[in-house]
């Protein structure tokens, strides 16, 4: 696994024959927001991805399992911050000592990296998060969220509760957050570089949200999950 740590862009894993990861390599674990394989150890896509993205894998591993190989599958891959990026997939069966199948592996590579596209059904909120995105590194506040949705602030507000169980601001911190982890990782990038990029005021600011988000300074999520690529 420590080999695949180093590949940056690749997501590894392995699922066992109802679906349960039974290992991630580290450009997974960020794509969906985890600090750690303990995060992720015995669930599903359908506890990380959304729905209808989940069933798409379903049904794809069920292939594998009975034997069939995916070989440069192009599909949407769900993210942590509820968008979801176009990948190539190639997925291949496992098998044990007596050649019976286990298990599926498989690795997805981005197909476009700067295609990114809104992963929740509501279209409102589709066009409020693809903005966020967009802007991440600018001062955003509820009413200039809003506006880009075409809701008034109360119905923005409203909805994020209900899609994503956050305020739009707790949202946009969450992500500015978990999205500085991956240069963090690896990156030679100093900190206050990061933090400005990713829309934190200073680094100062940056590393109190950071810690609020995972329980970890900058400084310690770098020395803990950095890969030798970034070292």
């Amino acid at each position: 696994m420590a080999l695949f740590d180093c590949i940056e862009e690749v997501q590894f894993w392995v699922k066992d024959h109802e679906g349960r990861y039974r290992a991630m390599n580290r450009a997974c674990l960020l794509n969906y927001s985890l600090s750690s394989f303990a995060e992720a150890e015995g669930k599903t896509d359908f506890d990380l991805s959304p729905a209808h993205i989940a069933t798409q894998f379903r049904l794809d591993d069920e292939r594998v399992l009975k034997g069939a190989t995916i070989v440069n599958r192009v599909e949407l891959v769900g993210r942590f911050d509820h968008t979801a990026v176009w990948c190539v997939t190639d997925k291949v069966p496992l098998r044990n000592s007596r050649g019976r199948i286990v298990g599926t592996a498989g690795v997805a590579r981005p197909l476009a990296k700067d295609v990114e596209l809104p992963a929740t059904a509501d279209a409102t909120l589709a066009r409020a998060v693809s903005f966020l995105r967009k802007h991440l590194a600018e001062p955003l506040n509820n009413a200039t969220l809003a506006r880009h949705a075409g809701l008034s602030v109360r119905v923005l507000e409203r909805r994020f509760r209900e899609a994503f169980q956050l305020a739009p601001q707790q949202y946009l911190r969450r992500v500015r957050v978990r999205l500085a982890c991956h240069p963090l990782v690896y990156s030679e990038r100093t900190l206050a570089d990061i933090a400005a990029a990713h829309g934190f005021c200073d680094q100062s600011h940056f590393g109190r949200e950071f810690r609020r988000e995972t329980a970890m300074t900058p400084r310690e999520y770098r020395e803990r999950f950095r890969t030798r690529s970034g070292a």
